[in-house]
């Protein structure tokens, strides 16, 4: 049976209490403000993976989102989102107002709000790229980037 890496969102930060008991659960590794998780869980299927986590913390951790951690054979994050109730309401409204059920509601506008901001990065980049443009060559320019590129003290962190 396959490991599926999965990383747990919380929807605010775990106390030490809570992390003490889903510690009991399962083991993780947590980020440093105490929001993200991250686990190995054996399961036939991401999505089985997904349910077994969820079901495991729900009661003990604030969990906002379960994802796998690694894209799937088509290049896909899977989510396992549980809103509240009053939040599904208004998920439902406005999917059955598009013709969709919820999940495709939510995949859609996911991929569409992943869309809008891939191309308002990509225009904030062209900007940058004429700016500089307009006091260097393409020459040094291109010079710098590479050297930004391959020179790791000069890499962001």
């Amino acid at each position: 049976m396959p490991h599926h890496a999965l990383e747990i969102t919380l929807t605010r930060p775990a106390t030490t209490t809570e992390l003490d008991q889903a510690r009991r659960l399962t083991r993780f590794a947590i980020n440093h403000d105490h929001t993200r998780l991250l686990t190995l869980t054996r399961a036939k299927t991401p999505n089985r993976a997904l349910s077994r986590v969820r079901r495991a913390l729900e009661e003990t951790l604030p969990i906002d989102v379960l994802a796998t951690h690694y894209p799937d054979t088509h290049g896909q994050i899977i989510l396992n989102i549980d809103p509240p109730p009053a939040t599904h309401a208004l998920l439902q409204r406005a999917a059955a107002r598009h013709g969709q059920d919820v999940a495709a509601f939510i995949e859609q506008s996911l991929t569409r709000a992943l869309q809008r901001i891939d191309h308002q990065e990509a225009e904030r980049l062209t900007h940058a790229m004429q700016a500089l443009l307009a006091t260097t060559t393409r020459e040094r320019l291109l010079t710098a980037a590479a050297r930004a590129l391959t020179t790791p003290e000069a890499r962001p962190c």
